[in-house]
């Protein structure tokens, strides 16, 4: 197993304890999940590393639904995994602002 699998492999175990189909997001864990999950690849300030910057000026030209969608999907033939077994569209849309607003110049 790769090192990208066992560090999705642990994200799945770590959600799966949590209650991922609350209707509501739970913010505090969706923002952790930002920080260390997405952090992996985009980099722990977000600024870009395997994957793309995420920060607020790099989505600028994104629209919200493109971004949700990118998250729930992933990107095929990229490292970008599928969310959607793990998070529901609210969480998808909660990361989204908040990916809006963190780190805004």
């Amino acid at each position: 197993m790769s090192d990208p699998q066992i560090i999705l492999a642990a994200t799945l175990l770590a959600l799966c304890a949590g209650d991922a189909a609350a209707d509501e997001p739970q913010h505090d864990r969706l923002e952790r999940l930002v920080r260390q999950d997405c952090g992996s690849c985009h980099g722990m300030r977000l600024s870009g590393g395997l994957g793309p910057d995420i920060r607020a000026a790099a989505l600028a030209g994104r629209d919200n639904e493109t971004l949700e969608t990118i998250i729930l999907d992933g990107i095929p033939g990229t490292p970008m995994p599928p969310w959607r077994p793990l998070l529901s569209a609210a969480e998808a849309a909660w990361i989204v602002g908040y990916l809006r607003e963190v780190d805004r110049p």
